[in-house]
């Protein structure tokens, strides 16, 4: 009897698209790129965005700061920093072009192709809030609802105004969470009722809810928008994070779903591929594949790009040394972003070795891209392919390199991630 396929994959059988991979750089990070030589600056944003020298990625987190002016590195300055004299009051937007340098990322990452911009707000204004604080939860007072709503789209018109195009908006991070840093709680009945107010005065970019700490979390806010059509109308990306709970099946949604904050626990800067720390680079690629197979989702936004200290980030900035460092976390989502494009479609795939975790998508331009993340301890050849194959290894060693395939064969080392190319 013959064995079955090490691989098999069903054109015929598809999933969700693919709207692409991302990076985040709020809280003021991008000052620590711009602070650095130009020749280093050009190499991080190509090891993110170049598909030929890096990540490729296509989907960049922006952050609508509320902090007032003035605030210290880690705290993102508001467009409307003073109160106007209350929610009815003209409002005094003050606008300097740069927004704590995101202006500058998102133009480099548009040189790039990028065009998917998400903009969100961990908190409004202090002022507009029960608590009087940006910072440590609190609600939004019902009175200021509309000039928030206001404010939230004055942040994509002066964005527009710099030729960045907001595609997506959120009006909350993790509005389950009080968190010490900008913050603010809606429930899902509070959500329901500010995307009715917000989406009319919205028009011409995707509404984002709900940003929650996990995603199991997220499927309350999802059902809660979804149960009401008037709500329902205006919220077009459904998201959630992986902090409380991972990504372990659907949202309960027809519309993409993005998984659009993580990173892992750790308490120093590691850049190694798979060491059982939890914080490698292996454990970051399990997180995407469980997300794009268990969760269909259509988005990945890491957290975050590049850091300074003992980060989890892709990136270690080194200030004193006007340098960088890479993490295996970069090649890890790497290995996914560089190939599988906007408008992929995920396709069934099954592997007959329960050690293999296999994902497969057909991009726009008709290639098919096959990932295979071996948990195990063995060698396992994939043979029988036809056509042109291309593949690229993941590995401690390895950071997208190039694998020989003969005769239609491709080794698949253990605990490695190899990312094959059929055309």
């Amino acid at each position: 009897m013959n064995e079955p396929p090490v691989i098999r994959i069903d054109d015929g059988v598809r999933h969700q698209t693919i709207d692409g991979f991302g990076v985040s750089t709020a809280f003021r990070r991008n000052e620590l790129i711009r602070a650095l030589p130009e020749d280093v600056q050009r190499e991080i944003l190509d090891l993110w965005f170049s598909r030929e020298k890096g990540a490729g990625l296509s989907i960049l987190r922006l952050g609508i700061g509320s902090a007032p002016a003035g605030s210290p590195y880690d705290e993102m300055v508001s467009i409307q920093p003073e109160d106007p004299g209350g929610p009815d009051a003209p409002p005094r937007y003050v606008w300097d072009g740069d927004d704590n340098s995101q202006v500058w990322m998102a133009r480099a990452a548009r040189e790039y192709g990028v065009r998917r911009f998400l903009a969100v707000a961990w908190s409004a204004p202090g002022y507009m809030k029960d608590t009087g604080r940006e910072r440590n939860g609190g609600r939004l007072k019902p009175e200021w609802q509309r000039a928030y709503a206001d404010y939230l789209v004055q942040y994509t018109r002066f964005y527009a105004q710099e030729g960045i195009e907001i595609t997506d908006l959120a009006f909350a991070n993790e509005p389950d969470w009080t968190a010490p840093h900008a913050s603010m709680r809606f429930t899902p009945e509070e959500a329901v009722q500010f995307v009715k107010v917000l989406g009319p005065v919205a028009s011409g970019v995707r509404l984002v809810c709900c940003e929650s700490l996990g995603w199991t979390e997220a499927k309350a806010y999802t059902a809660a928008i979804e149960a009401d059509a008037a709500a329902r109308r205006w919220v077009k990306v459904f998201t959630g994070h992986s902090y409380a709970t991972p990504v372990d099946s659907p949202l309960p949604t027809k519309r993409p779903t993005w998984m659009s904050e993580w990173h892992p626990n750790g308490l120093t800067w590691n850049t190694s591929w798979y060491d059982g720390s939890g914080s490698d680079g292996f454990t970051i690629a399990a997180a995407v594949h469980d997300a794009l197979t268990l969760g269909n989702v259509s988005g990945y936004v890491y957290w975050l790009g590049a850091s300074v200290g003992n980060t989890r980030a892709l990136l270690l900035i080194d200030e004193e040394a006007k340098t960088y460092h890479v993490s295996k976390r970069l090649w890890a989502l790497a290995a996914y972003s560089r190939f599988i494009r906007p408008g992929a479609v995920r396709l069934e795939a099954v592997s007959a070795r329960p050690a293999l975790k296999v994902s497969a998508f057909r991009n726009p331009d008709g290639s098919r891209v096959v990932e295979v993340l071996n948990t195990g301890v063995d060698l396992v050849t994939w043979e029988g392919l036809g056509g042109a194959v291309t593949a690229y290894l993941t590995s401690e060693d390895e950071s997208l390199g190039v694998v020989p395939v003969a005769g239609g064969a491709v080794p698949l080392p253990p605990r490695a991630l190899t990312t094959i190319i059929l055309r």
